[in-house]
């Protein structure tokens, strides 16, 4: 039986090739995976769940690429937004750290910089700034997120809950869903959180062991989130998760209280041999069946409203404020 509306989000990191090789080159990677978005027209199309499209500078800056968004955006609807790469976005300061360099240690004047170039290139192609921004890596520190109401951006959604990067932003106890935040900021602009959907299959089990693990040695503590990641956390990542896994995902957060799914894949899982995940041309039919079969059990089971990320900040919304007046003393990078 369908259940009250469950707004979905189709996210993709729009980006060029070779991320999945541990090179970050600053030019030269290859982009000849965004004309393959071109398969994914089901989903808006078919399926009514608009695409929000990600895009970082190599994508915004190379005319062929831009074409092909061109033409899907305006076959389909969907939303451009922005991702940033910050070793192939200029500018490019010297700095003592090797790339990927941290929002942790980036200067803010550099990050500033970079997104205002993001930004300058998404109003070229579109004539409006993006309003939905996602950080490259999951990067994004708390003192990063501050800037991006400065750059315009009225939705970020680049945490992941559940998720423990060693020496990574502390994304780990946040919610699952959206959430209203006001980083320190000019004017205290408000920015919209859109995690990607992940949720303990035990309720209370995350806080318990974040607690266990805060209290440990470095490598033991990496290891228990880590084990605890693999085996208690379900998501609706279609590369990360099994199909059965994402079902049980939503069906677990809609009862828990969840109002929305954000999905999230990147364009180079589409290009054959790209990512370790699709090795060839039937790994990736096999995906795009996957997302396909979801998408429909999605349809079939609750009432779904398909909308993009700039979408979910709209008035018909009303998400819970958890401005820095509700998470006093707290250290997280979440919000």
């Amino acid at each position: 039986m369908p259940q009250r509306t469950l707004a979905v989000v189709v996210s993709l990191d729009v980006e060029e090739e070779g991320l999945f090789s541990g090179a970050y080159p600053r030019s030269g990677a290859g982009l000849t995976n965004i004309p393959l978005l071109r398969r994914l027209e089901f989903l808006p199309r078919e399926l009514g769940l608009p695409l929000t499209c990600l895009c970082d500078y190599p994508v915004l800056t190379h005319a062929p690429s831009l074409g092909v968004l061109e033409g899907l955006l305006g076959r389909c609807g969907g939303e451009l937004g922005a991702h940033l790469h910050p070793w192939n976005t200029p500018p490019f300061p010297d700095m003592p750290w090797p790339e990927p360099v941290s929002t942790a240690v980036l200067p803010l004047e550099a990050f500033r910089a970079k997104l205002e170039t993001l930004q300058e290139a998404v109003r070229a192609f579109s004539g409006r700034r993006a309003v939905s921004f996602r950080m490259g890596r999951w990067n994004l520190f708390r003192r990063a997120m501050a800037v991006l109401p400065e750059a315009g951006f009225v939705v970020d959604s680049s945490v992941a809950p559940l998720r423990h990067v060693p020496g990574g932003p502390d994304h780990f106890l946040a919610p699952a869903d959206p959430y209203w935040l006001r980083p320190a900021g000019p004017r205290g602009a408000r920015l919209l959180e859109a995690p990607t959907t992940q949720v303990p299959l035990v309720p209370g089990s995350a806080p318990a062991v974040a607690a266990l693990a805060g209290r440990l040695p470095e490598k033991a503590r990496d290891a228990v989130l880590a084990a605890f990641m693999r085996t208690m956390v379900l998501g609706v990542n279609p590369v990360w998760m099994p199909e059965a896994t994402m079902r049980l995902a939503v069906r677990t957060h809609v009862r828990r209280g969840g109002r929305a799914v954000t999905l999230f894949w990147h364009s180079s899982e589409l290009l054959p041999g790209a990512s370790p995940h699709f090795p060839d041309q039937a790994a990736v039919d096999a995906f795009l069946k996957k997302v396909r079969r979801f998408a429909d059990w999605l349809r079939r089971t609750y009432d779904v409203a398909g909308v993009t990320l700039g979408d979910l900040a709209g008035p018909a919304f009303n998400w819970p404020d958890r401005s820095p007046g509700s998470r006093r003393r707290s250290t997280r990078d979440w919000g």
